[in-house]
C-alpha cells in the first residue's frame, strides 16, 4: 500500500541519497544545503505534481545519468520521468535514427577497406568481421547473454587470432551491462594477470562510509589470446559497464583508445521505491583504475581524440575507423605482433 504523505516521502528520498550517494563533493553539490532549500517547500498539502517538481529541482545539480525518478500514472495523472544528466555530445550530434546511419557508414568504411560486413555471432551483442590483416568487433551491450553463448562467440573469433595483425574494438554508444561480461571479453586480449579496476560501495552517511575496497582482475582466457595492437573506439555515449570495459582494457599496454572520453557514470544503479510508490535510482559505487584514479564525472580518457560528426554520414566515411586502421598499420611497422597459445604455454 502506497503512502502519499509528502513530508515522509521527502525524508526518505533525501536520507537515502545522504547515506548511499558517494559523489556530492565530486559533483559540487552541498546536500545539506539542498535539504535546507527544499524541505520548507514541502507540507502535508503539497500535491503530487508539486512534490515531483521539488524532487527534480533538488536532484538536478547532480548531473548524474544514473539518478532517475519515475512517478507511475495514476488517477488523472500521467507517468512522469526525470533524469538530471545533460545530453552527451554524441547524442546532441546524432538522433537515434542518425546513429543507425552512422554505423551503416562504419560498415561501408570497413567494406571499402577490404573487410567483410559485420555479422552476428553466437552472442547477440557481438558483431564481427575481418580483412586479410585486421579484425573488427562491435560490442553493442554487455548484458543479456549466457556464459555459454559468449564463450562460443569468443572462441570462434579467436580462431582468427593467429592470422590477424591488429583488432578494432568498437564500444561507441554502448549503454553498459555487467562487469563480468566486460572482463570475460577483455581476457581474450590479455597478456598476463593484471588489475582491471577497484570498486568500493557507499554504505552510510559521511564521506568515508564505504565497504572495503574490492579488486577485479584480468587474466588470459581461452586457448589463444590476441596480444598484438588493439584500438578501442569510444565516445561520451558509452555508459556504466561500457566504461568499466574501457577502464579495464586501458591497462593493457597494446591498446590505443581513439574517439572521445566515456560518459563518466560507472556505478551500477541502486534501485529504490518511495512510500508513495514512486521509483528512483542512484549511483552508489566508486570505480577506481588499477592505479586508484577515479574518472567519475570525467570518463575514461582517450589517447587520440577524434569526434564523429553528422558530415561523416554525408561523406560516407567513418573517420574513427580510418584512424584506427592507420594506428594499426603504424604499429605493424615495428616488431612482429603476437598471439599467445595457452595450450603451448601451459605445457
Amino acid at each position: 500500500m502506497s503512502i502519499r504523505d509528502p513530508e515522509r516521502n521527502f525524508k526518505v528520498l533525501w536520507e537515502t541519497f545522504n547515506r548511499r550517494y558517494p559523489f556530492f563533493q565530486l559533483r559540487n553539490v552541498n546536500w545539506k544545503k539542498q535539504y535546507d532549500t527544499y524541505r520548507p517547500r514541502v507540507t502535508s498539502k503539497t500535491s503530487d505534481n508539486e512534490l515531483f517538481e521539488i524532487f527534480c529541482q533538488m536532484l538536478a545539480p547532480l548531473n548524474d545519468g544514473h539518478v532517475e525518478l519515475t512517478a507511475k500514472a495514476g488517477a488523472g495523472r500521467k507517468k512522469r520521468y526525470f533524469n538530471p544528466e545533460k545530453q552527451p555530445r554524441f547524442r546532441q550530434e546524432f538522433t537515434t535514427r542518425e546513429i543507425k546511419r552512422l554505423f551503416k557508414t562504419t560498415e561501408k568504411t570497413l567494406v571499402d577497406n577490404s573487410f567483410g560486413r559485420p555479422s552476428a555471432t553466437e552472442a547477440w551483442m557481438l558483431r564481427y568481421c575481418r580483412s586479410q590483416k585486421f579484425g573488427y568487433i562491435r560490442i553493442l551491450e554487455l548484458e543479456g547473454v549466457s556464459k555459454r553463448r559468449l564463450t562460443a562467440a569468443l572462441d570462434k573469433i579467436a580462431g582468427d587470432f593467429r592470422d590477424l595483425k591488429g583488432i578494432i574494438l568498437d564500444i561507441r554508444d554502448n549503454p553498459g551491462g555487467e562487469d563480468s561480461i566486460a572482463i570475460a571479453i577483455i581476457n581474450r586480449f590479455c597478456d598476463r594477470k593484471r588489475i582491471a579496476f577497484h570498486r568500493k560501495t557507499k554504505i552510510g552517511p559521511g564521506k568515508d562510509a564505504f565497504a572495503p575496497l574490492k579488486t577485479w582482475y584480468l587474466e588470459p582466457q581461452g586457448d589463444v589470446q590476441f596480444t598484438g595492437p588493439i584500438v578501442l573506439l569510444t565516445c561520451d555515449s558509452v555508459f556504466s559497464g561500457g566504461e568499466a570495459f574501457a577502464l579495464a582494457i586501458k591497462e593493457l599496454p597494446h591498446v590505443t583508445i581513439v574517439g572521445d572520453h566515456t560518459n563518466g557514470i560507472f556505478s551500477y544503479q541502486l534501485e529504490k521505491r518511495l512510500p508513495n510508490g514512486w521509483e528512483y535510482c542512484l549511483s552508489y559505487q566508486v570505480y577506481l583504475s588499477a592505479d586508484l584514479v577515479c574518472y567519475e564525472g570525467k570518463g575514461v580518457p582517450v589517447d587520440i581524440k577524434l569526434l564523429n560528426k553528422k558530415t561523416d554520414i554525408e561523406n560516407g566515411i567513418d573517420p574513427l575507423i580510418r584512424r584506427a586502421l592507420k594506428v594499426l598499420k603504424s604499429k605493424n611497422a615495428g616488431p612482429a605482433n603476437e598471439t599467445r597459445d595457452r595450450r603451448t604455454r601451459d605445457d
